[in-house]
């Protein structure tokens, strides 16, 4: 009776973990300080030559103190002239994420490439269509020697040297990983522009089983829509949304932030954002839900730009957390050079 309950939780375990792995990827708040991994299609769309970005979220640390969810990824791209109007972009991305006691953990190496095709306009009002696919190798781990199980329940109390842990068949593999996506965007001055897009990942749909077993992993796809639109001389707003649909899972963000420029130059700009989202979900065969409020702020300085947010959770996990979701900080720093034939683009 003891053995098939240890093989019963054993399987429940891997069930849950595949879950966890097919329902859905990492994600960012700020996501539009993320673009490498929201769309392949923006690799190279930026205002200047090369571009480096840092992402960093911990999340549920009130709840689960050392055990938080942990994400972090840096990424590079550039763009490279193609004739007169339009663009290569290439760049990499490196990723991680690990949570729980059982350090669930996944890294992931990823290349990714573009193509920006001018569809009308000039320099200053554009119009253009971009192409992209990355291709990256991944790898999961899971660390089985801090799981937690039934033959180590004395009396309802956990006693590690009680029983013998069941040991997961492989506890550390690899996998490639392909996707693909597109985006229009406008630009009507250098501060106003506008863009849509839309990603399909895991085209492959890689084998994603801890167990010898074939659990492929979700498709992925995500929509998403934004731009900034000045008001006045110094004021402008900046609404955006992103929703992602991978198996039974669906995600929508949608919110905007308030810019205000605080100088202008010939090459850069300083401006200062500060804004308001909205962040709802699914539970697996039930209703929806809006998970978390989420407050941002944003400092662009010449080349340098500074991003901050937090979640404040809102969902039936409130009265665990008292409120407390995750914060981000990104980091975005990009080179100019000179550019004598561009485009202006969104402010990514």
């Amino acid at each position: 009776m003891k053995k098939t309950t240890l093989h019963l939780l054993t399987l429940g375990l891997i069930v849950l973990s595949a879950l966890q792995l097919t329902a859905q990827d990492i994600h960012f708040s700020q996501f539009y300080m993320s673009p490498l991994n929201l769309n392949p299609a923006m690799t190279g769309v930026m205002n200047c030559n090369h571009r480096f970005t840092a992402n960093y979220r911990n999340q549920w640390a009130s709840l689960l103190k050392n055990n938080a969810y942990n994400t972090y990824s840096a990424s590079y791209d550039q763009k490279i002239p193609v004739g007169r109007y339009d663009y290569f972009g290439v760049g990499g991305t490196l990723w991680g994420d690990k949570a729980g006691s059982s350090e669930f953990a996944t890294l992931q190496a990823r290349m990714s490439g573009s193509y920006a095709k001018k569809m009308g306009g000039y320099r200053k009002k554009a119009h253009y269509l971009v192409v992209g696919a990355d291709v990256g190798v991944s790898q999961r781990s899971i660390n089985s020697a801090n799981l937690q199980w039934p033959s180590q329940n004395l009396n309802g109390t956990y006693d590690p040297t009680q029983g013998s842990p069941e040991l997961i068949a492989d506890p550390n593999f690899f996998f490639v990983d392909l996707s693909a996506g597109a985006m229009w965007f406008s630009v009507f001055s250098k501060e106003s522009n506008f863009y849509f897009g839309g990603a399909f990942s895991h085209l492959n749909r890689a084998n994603q089983s801890f167990d010898e077993q074939n659990i492929p992993l979700y498709s992925k796809f995500t929509f998403h829509a934004g731009g900034e639109f000045m008001a006045g001389q110094k004021f402008g707003l900046a609404p955006g949304v992103v929703t992602f649909f991978q198996g039974p899972s669906w995600q929508v963000n949608v919110g905007n932030s308030f810019k205000f420029l605080l100088g202008n130059s010939r090459r850069y700009s300083q401006a200062f954002q500060m804004g308001a989202w909205v962040r709802l979900a699914n539970k697996l065969q039930s209703a929806k839900l809006m998970d978390a409020i989420i407050l941002s702020t944003r400092f662009d300085y010449e080349q340098f730009t500074i991003g901050f947010s937090y979640d404040i959770n809102t969902s039936n996990l409130y009265t665990a957390t008292n409120g407390n979701g995750a914060f981000e900080f990104s980091l975005l720093y990009k080179i100019c050079g000179p550019e004598r034939r561009g485009v202006y683009c969104p402010n990514f």
